[in-house]
Protein backbone atom coordinates (compact mmCIF):
# COMPACT_ATOMS: atom_id res chain seq x y z
CA UNK A 1 0.00 0.00 0.00
CA UNK A 2 1.36 3.54 -1.04
CA UNK A 3 1.26 5.95 2.11
CA UNK A 4 0.19 9.37 0.96
CA UNK A 5 1.58 11.86 3.43
CA UNK A 6 -1.38 14.16 5.32
CA UNK A 7 -0.59 16.75 6.83
CA UNK A 8 -3.17 19.51 8.57
CA UNK A 9 -0.51 22.26 7.87
CA UNK A 10 -1.45 22.02 4.43
CA UNK A 11 -4.65 23.51 5.40
CA UNK A 12 -3.07 26.14 7.29
CA UNK A 13 -2.34 29.66 6.42
CA UNK A 14 0.87 31.12 8.17
CA UNK A 15 -1.20 33.01 11.22
CA UNK A 16 -3.98 30.01 11.55
CA UNK A 17 -2.88 28.05 14.87
CA UNK A 18 -6.08 25.92 15.15
CA UNK A 19 -7.32 24.28 18.55
CA UNK A 20 -6.89 20.45 19.07
CA UNK A 21 -10.77 19.50 17.82
CA UNK A 22 -10.08 21.04 14.53
CA UNK A 23 -7.15 18.83 13.69
CA UNK A 24 -8.62 16.13 15.44
CA UNK A 25 -11.71 16.30 13.16
CA UNK A 26 -9.25 16.92 10.25
CA UNK A 27 -7.56 13.29 10.89
CA UNK A 28 -10.85 11.63 11.27
CA UNK A 29 -11.89 12.75 8.14
CA UNK A 30 -8.53 10.81 6.69
CA UNK A 31 -9.95 7.46 9.01
CA UNK A 32 -13.64 8.42 6.98
CA UNK A 33 -11.99 8.24 3.50
CA UNK A 34 -10.01 4.88 4.70
CA UNK A 35 -13.24 3.13 6.46
CA UNK A 36 -15.16 4.35 2.91
CA UNK A 37 -12.83 1.80 1.05
CA UNK A 38 -13.40 -0.97 3.48
CA UNK A 39 -17.33 -0.01 1.86
CA UNK A 40 -16.38 -0.25 -1.35
CA UNK A 41 -14.52 -3.57 -0.81
CA UNK A 42 -17.79 -5.01 0.74
CA UNK A 43 -16.39 -4.56 4.21
CA UNK A 44 -17.52 -3.41 7.16
CA UNK A 45 -17.29 0.49 6.88
CA UNK A 46 -14.62 1.04 9.46
CA UNK A 47 -11.30 3.39 8.73
CA UNK A 48 -8.06 3.98 10.77
CA UNK A 49 -5.36 6.46 10.59
CA UNK A 50 -2.04 6.47 12.87
CA UNK A 51 -0.17 10.01 12.97
CA UNK A 52 2.84 10.75 13.72
CA UNK A 53 4.96 14.57 13.94
CA UNK A 54 1.71 15.94 11.92
CA UNK A 55 1.90 12.72 9.26
CA UNK A 56 0.11 9.80 8.41
CA UNK A 57 2.51 6.47 8.97
CA UNK A 58 -0.38 3.88 9.43
CA UNK A 59 -3.75 3.83 7.67
CA UNK A 60 -6.07 0.56 7.47
CA UNK A 61 -9.72 -0.73 6.80
CA UNK A 62 -11.43 -2.98 7.61
CA UNK A 63 -10.33 -6.49 5.50
CA UNK A 64 -11.36 -9.34 7.25
CA UNK A 65 -13.30 -10.51 4.47
CA UNK A 66 -10.65 -9.75 1.79
CA UNK A 67 -7.60 -11.50 4.21
CA UNK A 68 -9.92 -13.74 5.40
CA UNK A 69 -8.51 -12.95 8.86
CA UNK A 70 -10.68 -12.31 12.04
CA UNK A 71 -7.81 -9.80 13.11
CA UNK A 72 -7.83 -7.75 10.15
CA UNK A 73 -9.64 -4.84 11.48
CA UNK A 74 -8.73 -1.56 10.62
CA UNK A 75 -6.84 -0.36 13.60
CA UNK A 76 -4.46 -3.52 13.64
CA UNK A 77 -3.86 -2.90 10.09
CA UNK A 78 -2.96 0.91 10.64
CA UNK A 79 -0.82 -0.01 13.62
CA UNK A 80 0.63 -2.65 11.44
CA UNK A 81 1.50 -0.26 8.67
CA UNK A 82 2.78 2.09 11.23
CA UNK A 83 4.96 -0.09 13.11
CA UNK A 84 6.57 -1.08 9.54
CA UNK A 85 7.29 2.63 8.52
CA UNK A 86 8.62 3.99 11.73
CA UNK A 87 10.85 0.71 12.35
CA UNK A 88 9.50 0.11 15.50
CA UNK A 89 6.32 -1.66 17.38
CA UNK A 90 6.08 0.94 19.80
CA UNK A 91 4.43 4.13 18.57
CA UNK A 92 4.49 6.22 21.98
CA UNK A 93 5.08 9.48 19.74
CA UNK A 94 1.29 8.36 17.82
CA UNK A 95 -2.02 9.13 17.86
CA UNK A 96 -4.63 6.64 16.59
CA UNK A 97 -7.72 7.85 14.88
CA UNK A 98 -10.36 5.49 14.35
CA UNK A 99 -14.58 5.85 13.26
CA UNK A 100 -15.48 3.57 16.18
CA UNK A 101 -14.16 2.70 19.41
CA UNK A 102 -12.00 0.02 19.28
CA UNK A 103 -12.94 -3.68 20.16
CA UNK A 104 -10.78 -5.81 23.03
CA UNK A 105 -8.44 -7.00 20.15
CA UNK A 106 -7.75 -3.52 19.30
CA UNK A 107 -7.87 -1.41 22.23
CA UNK A 108 -5.62 -4.56 23.65
CA UNK A 109 -3.20 -3.98 20.67
CA UNK A 110 -3.49 0.17 21.23
CA UNK A 111 -1.71 -0.80 24.40
CA UNK A 112 0.99 -3.09 23.88
CA UNK A 113 1.72 -0.18 21.00
CA UNK A 114 1.72 2.15 23.76
CA UNK A 115 0.12 4.20 21.65
CA UNK A 116 0.20 8.41 22.86
CA UNK A 117 -3.95 9.02 22.18
CA UNK A 118 -6.99 7.57 20.86
CA UNK A 119 -9.21 9.75 18.94
CA UNK A 120 -12.37 7.84 17.86
CA UNK A 121 -16.09 8.52 16.28
CA UNK A 122 -18.76 6.59 17.45
CA UNK A 123 -18.97 4.55 20.61
CA UNK A 124 -19.64 0.67 20.00
CA UNK A 125 -22.46 -0.60 22.53
CA UNK A 126 -21.62 -3.93 21.21
CA UNK A 127 -17.71 -4.42 21.47
CA UNK A 128 -16.32 -1.42 22.53
CA UNK A 129 -13.37 -1.18 24.88
CA UNK A 130 -13.07 1.95 25.87
CA UNK A 131 -15.88 2.66 27.96
CA UNK A 132 -19.01 1.03 26.26
CA UNK A 133 -19.25 -2.77 27.25
CA UNK A 134 -15.68 -2.86 28.93
CA UNK A 135 -12.82 -0.51 29.82
CA UNK A 136 -9.59 -2.38 28.38
CA UNK A 137 -7.94 0.97 27.58
CA UNK A 138 -6.71 3.16 30.90
CA UNK A 139 -7.52 -0.21 33.07
CA UNK A 140 -5.87 0.34 36.28
CA UNK A 141 -3.64 -2.80 36.09
CA UNK A 142 -2.04 -2.45 33.10
CA UNK A 143 1.19 -1.16 32.33
CA UNK A 144 0.00 1.59 30.11
CA UNK A 145 -2.52 4.86 29.77
CA UNK A 146 -3.35 6.50 27.03
CA UNK A 147 -5.29 10.32 26.52
CA UNK A 148 -8.48 9.07 24.70
CA UNK A 149 -11.32 11.67 22.99
CA UNK A 150 -14.38 10.30 21.99
CA UNK A 151 -16.98 11.40 19.65
CA UNK A 152 -15.47 13.23 17.28
CA UNK A 153 -17.61 13.15 13.95
CA UNK A 154 -19.61 10.39 15.60
CA UNK A 155 -22.57 11.34 13.71
CA UNK A 156 -21.13 10.86 10.53
CA UNK A 157 -19.17 7.79 11.97
CA UNK A 158 -21.98 5.67 13.25
CA UNK A 159 -24.54 6.97 9.96
CA UNK A 160 -21.98 5.41 7.63
CA UNK A 161 -21.90 2.00 9.69
CA UNK A 162 -26.00 2.08 10.27
CA UNK A 163 -26.66 2.17 7.09
CA UNK A 164 -24.14 -0.48 5.91
CA UNK A 165 -25.87 -2.47 8.20
CA UNK A 166 -29.45 -1.25 7.24
CA UNK A 167 -28.57 -2.01 3.80
CA UNK A 168 -27.33 -6.14 4.61
CA UNK A 169 -30.51 -6.58 6.42
CA UNK A 170 -32.59 -5.25 3.66
CA UNK A 171 -30.63 -8.01 1.78
CA UNK A 172 -31.28 -10.61 3.78
CA UNK A 173 -27.74 -11.01 5.37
Amino acid sequence: MTLRTVSPNQRRTANDERPTSVSDEFWMEEALSAAQRALEAGEVPVGAVVVHAGEIVGRGWNRNLTDSDPSAHAEIIALREAGTNLGNHRLGDCELFATIEPCPMCAGALVHARIKRLVYGADDPKAGAVHSVIEVLNHPQLNHRMDVRGGVLAGRCADLLQSFFRGRRAEGR
